[in-house]
């Protein structure tokens, strides 16, 4: 296979869904704004370039995924990167970012005859590693044809079509971010009290996750806070996730009184000292 794909972004997901798409054969050309990131798959044949645009192949792929809607936009809105990618070109997103911006994004990649693909992913880098990821997407029947190799690829755990509306799939993954968040808080909040009250955490929510809780999330965030003993995500990714759902309801007037509190418990956990 010799098919080229331009990739964006190189964090914590995109190296492990970028160094998967090498393995599947495909050749890679790579930016990352911190390029010390990309030497592991400069390593193993992909090429690294000093611009996002300069990743990509008139009438190709190109994937991206990026912080947010800002860093996203400062891309694919740029008007060089949109007339490189030219007629035909498919821009795969997988950044989790609000509808409204990629529908914007669908607009003026139609106005220049590519296509846009939102493909938000579910699961943690160690799950990217695994190519487990769980993948829905949305957009133009014919461009998602055309990436399903791609997406089979970096999510072998499952890909769900969301239809032909852009932004379709990054609803999807704004409100699956909501509940998953919410499920941690939520088993941090019992196993604290739990451990507190100086009963074994492990063995409580071993019984939970067997009989009324049997959910992955339980299981797996509940396994991480009785291993470790961490508090649950204390960083800038649930504060990000929750602050795009929270507008992206009000916007059409949805109701937002949990997504409310968590944002608020949220940013008093990571206030800088």
């Amino acid at each position: 296979m010799n098919k080229t794909i331009g990739f964006i972004g190189l964090g914590n997901l995109g190296l492990p869904v970028a160094t998967n798409l090498l393995s599947a054969g495909y050749s890679l050309v790579v930016y990352n704004r911190t390029e010390s990131k990309a030497q592991p798959l400069v390593a193993q044949g992909a090429k690294l370039v000093s611009r996002p645009v300069d990743t990509i192949t008139t009438g190709g792929i190109v994937v991206s995924l990026l912080w947010d809607d800002e860093a996203l936009e400062s891309v694919a809105a740029n008007p060089e990167f949109l007339k490189k990618l030219g007629n035909g070109g498919i821009h795969i997103s997988m950044s989790t970012v609000s509808p409204d911006t990629s529908k914007k994004l669908a607009v003026l990649h139609a106005e220049h005859g590519s296509f846009y693909i939102d493909a938000p992913i579910f699961g943690r880098p160690e799950a990217a590693v695994a190519k487990q990821l769980w993948i829905p997407y949305s957009g133009p029947k014919q461009a998602k044809e055309q990436i399903q190799p791609i997406l089979n690829a970096v999510g072998a755990q499952g890909i769900f079509d969301f239809g032909e509306e852009v932004g379709a799939a990054n609803l999807v993954k704004l409100v699956g971010n909501f509940l998953i968040i919410s499920a941690g808080r939520s088993v941090n909040e019992a196993l604290t009290i739990v451990k507190e009250k100086g009963f074994e955490p492990k063995a409580v929510l071993d019984m939970l996750t067997a009989t009324l809780f049997p959910s992955p999330i339980y299981k797996s965030y509940g396994s991480r806070l009785v291993e470790s003993n961490i508090t649950f995500l204390q960083n800038r990714i649930p504060i990000k996730d929750i602050g795009i759902f929270k507008k992206t309801a009000e916007l059409v007037g949805s109701p937002t009184p949990i997504s409310n509190a968590l944002l608020e418990l949220l940013k008093g956990e990571n206030k800088e000292d």
